[in-house]
């Protein structure tokens, strides 16, 4: 794609995969009519994604949840991202705002999230602060997350080694925790939906959750658990910090914390 003459040296080189074609090509066109950035623009193909950032070392990635290939989970796709570029930011466009879905997309390895709910003008801003370092949530996804973290453990009783979950169970439950939806782990694990769901009620009711999202924090507390040997009371938090922009934005930023 030819870019404008007029774009500044130090314009953001950008790369944007969106769900189709088509809707990849109105997004390359309409972010680089700003002028802010150089803008690439990526097949929407998870065979074709990886190679095309390796080559063009973006900046930022925007890609989309509903990649045309399926086969590939997108947490998946962000964490391969994230490992062969690490200097590559990636933000994730989600058609609904899912707490399950955020969630699973910081885990992977993604500096943002941004729903199509949400104005479009808002995105170049989303771009500009994830290149700078920083995590970009819109309030009401922030809220979200923070409220599902702040939930009462789960009694530590409850592991997946303990025999509480059946092996199947249990190869769901991780499903889960990457944020797959119900279709892409009956792909994975070649079961129907309608098994899936069986499953995932069963697994509710063991865990006494009512939730995705209990269920995928239940996950990460038990991954957490088995990779730290300290007591907790010797585990210290680290603390997060939080700048609100004016109460008549409506977005939210999140310090990036140290791994």
């Amino acid at each position: 794609m030819n870019q404008p003459s007029a774009i500044p040296n130090e314009a953001l080189r950008v790369l944007a995969a969106d769900s189709t074609a088509m809707s990849t090509q109105l997004l390359v066109d309409a972010l680089g009519r700003s002028g802010k950035f150089v803008m690439i623009e990526c097949p929407s193909d998870t065979r074709a994604l990886l190679p095309l950032i390796r080559k063009e070392k973006p900046a930022v990635a925007v890609i989309s949840a509903q990649l045309e290939d399926p086969k590939t989970p997108i947490s998946e796709v962000i964490r391969s991202i994230r490992a062969e570029t690490p200097d590559t930011r990636v933000i994730l466009l989600l058609d609904f705002s899912e707490p399950s879905a955020i969630i699973a997309a910081f885990r992977a390895g993604a500096q943002g999230v941004f729903c199509r709910t949400e104005p479009f003008h808002l995105l170049a801003k989303c771009i500009q602060c994830v290149a700078r370092g920083e995590v970009w949530a819109s309030r009401s996804e922030l809220q979200a997350v923070l409220e599902a973290l702040a939930q009462p453990a789960l009694p530590s009783s409850l592991t997946l080694g303990t025999g509480l979950l059946s092996a199947r169970e249990t190869d769901v439950v991780r499903c889960v925790a990457e944020g797959l939806t119900n279709r892409e782990i009956a792909q994975r694990l070649k079961l129907t939906e309608h098994t899936v769901k069986n499953y995932l009620s069963r697994i509710f009711d063991k865990l006494g959750v009512s939730s995705r999202v209990e269920v995928l924090l239940y996950a990460v507390r038990n991954a957490n658990q088995q990779r730290s040997p300290a007591p907790p009371s010797r585990r210290r938090s680290q603390p997060v910090s939080i700048s609100a922009r004016p109460a008549s934005q409506t977005r939210a930023k999140v310090q990036p914390i140290a791994p």
